[in-house]
């Protein structure tokens, strides 16, 4: 697999600032500035900034490296949303030194690269948007993609509680275990982390969306019947859920779909899925088939996700089988 250690200090350095610019938004602003994209989930100065952050730190370190995320400059672009664009750029220049707002623009663009490269790197600026605006939570999610494998994942999750305050940063390299540590300081120490060792399901904690929208929460519930689960549900927005699962906040991740033709698409799992199976975990679709990431910007051969702690994995899968049936 070669040293990743360069590769993995740039990802963190540009986690750390993005998440920097995240909180400087929520601390500034009352209700953050959101515009509503074509399927009307909203996208803050925080998404924008946080992409053309990460953007910026990989052309520095890695200029030949394509980038594949969520968002595009191209609603920035328009005049009525000058004063949107103008907030981006104050915020990227907090951490980035003087820019203008030409270098703000292509930053975000280089995150529009093709997906099915050997090689590439793929962003979510901010999974779970909505938790953002409710000052939940949310996470910032970069991972490094080879030949269809995902092999580095690193994690902000800037309101996740770490001992006595919030921030928490999970980094995972492939055959490497995975790692936690402060958010915001670059001098604290990382700890590992490990999922929950369980013999039965019933044992289990689910993790799910706190929107309905995302995963059918109805089928979820069945599959706690049938596995015999009666905890709560622990609902946390974005892909902190997979950092629940692989420290052993929870054992039990669903995501099920809420329409047959839907497809996850690849930003929302690649460093989650990284960072729950270095801890221990498993991370498979609803028919129990390893996630592909061969197919583009949506993982195609996949219908919804499951990531487990490892050991009740099949007996998570028998029980998604027979909610459907």
């Amino acid at each position: 697999m070669g040293d990743r250690s360069g590769e993995l200090a740039t990802a963190i350095i540009g986690v750390r600032a993005a998440a920097r610019a995240c909180r400087a938004v929520q601390e500034r602003l009352v209700r953050p500035e959101a515009l509503e994209k074509d399927d009307k989930s909203p996208v803050t100065v925080a998404d924008f900034a946080s992409q053309a952050i990460i953007c910026a730190e990989l052309e520095r370190a890695l200029p030949g490296d394509p980038i594949v995320g969520e968002e595009d400059a191209d609603s920035l672009r328009e005049s009525s949303q000058a004063p949107l664009l103008r907030a981006v750029v104050e915020r990227v220049a907090e951490q980035c030194g003087a820019v203008d707002a030409a270098q703000v623009l292509a930053w975000i663009d280089r995150g529009d690269a093709d997906a099915r490269s050997d090689r590439f790197w793929t962003l979510d600026p901010i999974d779970g948007t909505k938790g953002f605006l409710r000052r939940e939570q949310y996470a910032i999610a970069l991972a490094l993609i080879e030949a269809g494998e995902v092999v580095l994942g690193v994690l902000g999750c800037p309101n996740l509680p770490l001992g006595d305050g919030l921030g928490a940063l999970f980094t995972a390299v492939r055959g490497e275990p995975t790692r936690m540590q402060c958010l915001w300081d670059a001098t604290a120490p990382a700890r590992l982390v490990s999922v929950a060792v369980l013999d039965r399901a019933e044992e289990a904690r689910f993790c799910e969306s706190v929107e309905s929208a995302h995963s059918d929460q109805s089928e979820s519930a069945r599959i706690a019947e049938i596995l015999g689960i009666r905890s709560e549900p622990f609902r946390i927005d974005s892909q902190c859920k997979y950092a629940a699962v692989a420290r052993n906040d929870a054992s039990i991740y669903l995501r099920l779909p809420t329409r047959a033709d839907y497809r996850e698409k690849i930003w929302d799992h690649a460093a989650g899925s990284l960072v729950v199976e270095s801890a221990g975990g498993r991370v498979t679709d609803a028919d129990g088939v390893p996630l592909d990431f061969t197919c583009g910007a949506t993982l195609e051969r996949n219908r919804g996700i499951v990531a487990t702690c490892g050991s009740i994995h099949d007996e998570v899968i028998a029980a998604v089988r027979g909610a459907r049936s």
